[in-house]
C-alpha cells in the first residue's frame, strides 16, 4: 500500500529526514518509535503533504501512486488521514458541519451520492456512541474548548466516519489518561484492523501499543529507521532506553 524509498526532507533547510525507506502492506499495523527529534512528526506531516517541509530526495508511492503529486486534499480523497498530536482548533465551525463536508467531499470523488443533513446525523451519533463521546459535543465548534482526550476521541470519531484507507496517527495517545486510551485503541482497531487498510502509529511510548498491537515497530532515530522488529521490539524499549537501541 505505502513504499518510502530513501526519503530526505527538510523544513526551513534544516535536513529533517535522512534517508529514510520503509514499506506498509494492506493489513498491517506499523509502530514508529523514537527519541524527541527523531522526524516522527515530520514523517507524518510529510506524508500528509502539510505545506513547508519540503522533500529534496526519495520517493512515496501510496496504491501505485506518487503520493507528493498529490495536494493534500488529493491525498485525503485517495484514502490518506492524518492525525494529529495536537488536534487544532477551529472556532465558528461546528463538529457535524465539518465532518459532513470532509465525507461528502470524498464521495464526491467516489462518484457517490452526497448524504443528507439526517443521514449523516445518524452516523455521526452512532459513531460518537462508539467512542464514549457525548452526542452534544458534534455541535460544539471543532475542538474548542475540548480537553486533550476529548479531541483524541473527537479525531477517532472523524476517522470512523471518514473510514480511510491509511491512517498516520501522530502521538494518539498523548494526554490520553487509562480510560480514554483504552477507548481510542479500541476505536483503532474496530476502524482500521481490516486486510484492505493499514495504520502508522508514531509513540514514544509502548502503552498504546498494549490496546493496538503492532504488526512491526521500528526505531527512528536522526532522520533514518535504525531497526525493525516485532511487538517485542517495543516492551525492549520501554525498558531500556533509545540511547543503545537507536544507535
Amino acid at each position: 500500500m505505502l513504499r518510502i524509498e530513501n526519503l530526505h526532507a527538510e523544513i526551513d533547510g534544516k535536513p529533517i529526514l535522512k534517508g529514510l525507506t520503509l514499506s506498509v502492506n494492506a493489513g498491517e499495523i506499523h509502530a514508529i518509535m523514537g527519541p524527541n527529534g527523531a522526524g516522527k512528526s515530520t514523517l507524518g506531516y510529510v506524508l500528509g503533504g502539510r505545506p513547508g517541509y519540503e522533500v529534496t530526495e526519495g520517493s512515496i508511492t501510496f496504491d501505485g501512486q506518487d503520493l507528493l503529486e498529490l495536494e493534500p486534499h488529493e491525498r485525503a480523497a485517495a484514502g490518506v488521514f492524518l492525525g494529529f498530536q495536537y488536534p487544532v482548533e477551529i472556532p465558528g465551525v461546528s463538529n457535524v458541519q465539518f465532518l459532513r463536508e470532509s465525507l461528502n467531499a470524498q464521495r464526491a470523488v467516489r462518484s457517490e451520492k452526497p448524504l443528507s443533513g439526517g443521514e449523516f446525523l445518524k452516523l455521526a451519533r452512532e459513531e460518537a456512541k462508539k467512542l464514549d463521546m457525548d452526542a452534544e459535543m458534534l455541535k460544539r465548534p471543532v475542538n474548542v474548548g475540548f480537553s486533550g482526550g476529548e479531541k483524541k476521541r473527537n479525531e477517532m470519531v472523524q476517522m470512523g466516519i471518514i473510514d480511510p484507507k491509511f491512517a498516520i496517527l501522530d502521538e494518539t495517545d498523548s494526554g490520553l489518561d487509562i480510560d480514554a486510551l483504552r477507548i481510542v485503541g479500541d476505536g483503532i482497531n474496530r476502524i482500521m484492523r481490516q486486510p484492505t487498510k493499514a495504520v502508522l502509529l508514531i509513540t514514544h511510548y509502548q502503552r498504546l501499543l498494549d490496546y493496538v498491537k503492532p504488526d512491526f515497530v521500528h526505531v527512528l532515530a536522526d532522520g533514518r529507521i535504525t531497526r525493525s522488529g516485532g511487538a517485542e521490539l517495543a516492551h525492549q524499549l520501554e525498558r531500556e532506553g533509545y540511547a543503545e537501541i537507536a544507535a
